[in-house]
């Protein structure tokens, strides 16, 4: 199963209205930078660890660029097996940076 992408804009739109961003990246990467607010689930540790998603709301995944939360689409999707919607943010965190949303 593939998971849509959705533009920066629509992103903060949603996790304004209460949907989780989950970023994906390693430790030393989120440590660098991220974006305020994220939960970290490094896609390491994707399989033994426990995604609190709540009936409703959406959860938006993303890593830097996008490439790796795409390649992992089907993954990332099994994670939240149904339970919400669920995306990818298009372009990642650089997308993110780009459209001058606050890290």
């Amino acid at each position: 199963m593939s998971l849509p992408k959705i533009d920066p804009a629509a992103a903060r739109r949603l996790i304004q209205e209460g949907a989780l961003l989950v970023d994906i990246r390693e430790a030393e990467e989120f440590a660098r930078e991220n974006i305020s607010g994220a939960h970290h689930l490094p896609l390491s540790r994707l399989n033994e660890a426990n995604l609190a998603v709540k009936a409703g709301k959406a959860v938006i995944f993303h890593c830097k660029s996008g490439a790796r939360t795409s390649m992992n689409a089907a993954r990332l999707a099994a994670k939240v097996n149904g339970a919400c919607e669920a995306y990818i943010l298009d372009g990642g965190l650089d997308a993110w940076k780009r459209s001058g949303h606050p890290g």
